[in-house]
């Protein structure tokens, strides 16, 4: 029996690496959370970089027709391209997809983005110049693209805070029988604008948090770290991670030079029938509240209004892109009736996503059951992958090169 990872190997140099050394910086393409712009964005990325770079696609179990497309993408190009017969979150593909990563400097994307000219080129240049540890691009949302701003950068502390968190100091005074040491919010900065409208105002700076659509990493952090955590399967990763960061003595910056648009922020395009089964557990209640209460725990966060509202709000991804637009096709419901529809289409959807999630969970469970006599080695490193965050150097043996 096939091990549950399969990887299909070309040429790890990308065709638009001309000279004889090996490119700086590897890109690592993950699913954020559906397929259907997964060709568009392969697409884009190729335009639009002349950058050199390495490429390593994660195939997260995606349907048969897109599978099929990047395995004849990754002959015509030379990329390397490793599937996933389960569904992984997205901080497993990326680990799966770092654990190839030799080069460096790694670069996450998600495989919704579409990226404008030079994007690439500014990232490294941010890192060259200023010793980031992380650079981020400046994201936008929506059609047309590159003119929305979703994120600029954010912060989740104040700078006082901030320091003050760095260095291991609580901010909230402590309280015998209570727990947390720190309190989270989170700002993003310039949601909503257009790109116009602030541009004198995005400039390139250190900044508490950017998020994975587009991100550069030294690589050597990792060495310093391990791997990403994996705990988080639904949401705040891209905190945890820059907090990370800044623990460890590293620096995150945001680029504005570089600029990309992801396709899927709600109000998205409609979901394929295809992207259902993994949408539904990308965003499950399960999933998210997880994440939420790994979060909290991991970083002796209080109990703030933060996590409060966010746990209210458990399934609202599902709720906006596909309650919302099904109940948008009713045109002769009154505006209560409609109201009185989603809420009790809530009340079902969100029974259905526990069923759903539950299923999948079992089925995963029986298929690790059933393993081979014996393991190869991307068997070996999968397993290492689904461990709590283990350290570089234990997958690093188990590479396959």
């Amino acid at each position: 029996m096939s091990s549950s990872i399969t990887s299909r190997t070309q040429s790890l140099t990308s065709t638009q690496e001309t000279s004889t050394l090996e490119p700086e910086v590897t890109l690592v393409v993950v699913p954020r959370e559906r397929f259907q712009f997964a060709e568009r964005s392969l697409e884009s990325l190729y335009e639009n970089t002349s950058f050199p770079f390495k490429l390593i696609y994660v195939d997260n179990n995606s349907p048969a027709k897109l599978r099929r497309y990047l395995e004849s993408q990754a002959q015509a190009k030379g990329f390397q391209l490793v599937r996933s017969e389960y569904y992984l979150s997205p901080n497993q593909a990326r680990n799966l997809g770092l654990s190839y990563v030799h080069s460096k400097y790694v670069v996450f994307v998600d495989n919704d983005v579409i990226f404008s000219p030079g994007w690439l080129k500014a990232l490294v240049n941010c890192t060259k110049e200023t010793g980031a540890t992380v650079v981020g691009s400046l994201v936008c949302q929506y059609q047309p693209v590159h003119e929305i701003i979703h994120c600029a950068g954010g912060e989740y502390m104040s700078p006082e805070e901030l320091a003050k968190f760095v260095k291991g100091e609580p901010t909230v005074p402590q309280v015998p029988g209570e727990t947390g040491k720190w309190t989270v919010h989170e700002k993003t900065y310039f949601q909503n604008r257009r790109v116009e409208e602030v541009s004198d105002r995005l400039k390139r700076e250190p900044i508490g948090f950017v998020e994975f659509h587009a991100m550069l990493v030294q690589t050597s952090l990792f060495e310093q770290i391990g791997y990403l955590d994996e705990g988080f399967s639904c949401t705040k990763e891209y905190i945890d991670f820059c907090m990370t960061v800044m623990r460890a003595g590293g620096t995150v910056y945001f680029e504005p030079a570089s600029v990309v648009t992801f396709l899927t922020h709600p109000p998205a395009p409609p979901l394929n029938w295809a992207d259902l089964p993994y949408f539904m557990i990308r965003w499950s209640d399960a999933w998210e509240r997880e994440s939420l209460m790994h979060f909290q725990e991991k970083w002796n966060l209080t109990e703030s209004k933060y996590f409060q509202k966010r746990y209210k709000k458990l399934g609202w991804r599902r709720r906006e892109e596909l309650i919302k637009p099904w109940i948008a096709q009713l045109p002769f419901l009154s505006k209560e009736r409609a109201k009185e529809l989603e809420k009790q289409l809530v009340v079902w959807e969100r029974k259905l996503n526990h069923y759903w999630f539950d299923r999948y969970t079992r089925k995963l469970a029986k298929a690790k059951r059933i393993q081979p006599p014996h393991k190869n080695k991307l068997t070996h490193q999968t397993d290492a992958l689904h461990s709590s965050t283990p350290p570089l150097e234990k997958a690093s043996a188990s590479r396959m090169r």
